[in-house]
């Protein structure tokens, strides 16, 4: 599986975590590791994501963009791992 890392800058409400992570599993990526932290504005969220699947991550990006909380994503880098069960 390759594994892509989103950086995702988003307002802070107590449902956008969910919407984020919502449309991830629709779109079939598996999170491997997740990192969220208030920016210098309270009012926003930053969002780490490391995921993994086979498919594109542009499926993925496309879909987080479109959200209405989320104000940017941003495609970090792209690492080849095998992801053992």
């Amino acid at each position: 599986m390759m594994q892509h890392q989103l950086a995702v800058q988003a307002r802070f409400r107590p449902e956008t975590l969910e919407r984020v992570l919502r449309v991830v599993r629709h779109r079939g990526f598996q999170v491997c590791a997740m990192n969220m932290a208030s920016s210098g504005n309270p009012d926003e969220i930053n969002i780490e994501l490391t995921v993994a699947s086979q498919r594109p991550v542009e499926l993925l990006f496309s879909q987080l963009s479109k959200l209405v909380d989320v104000a940017y994503v941003a495609y970090q880098q792209q690492t080849s791992q095998q992801i053992r069960a």
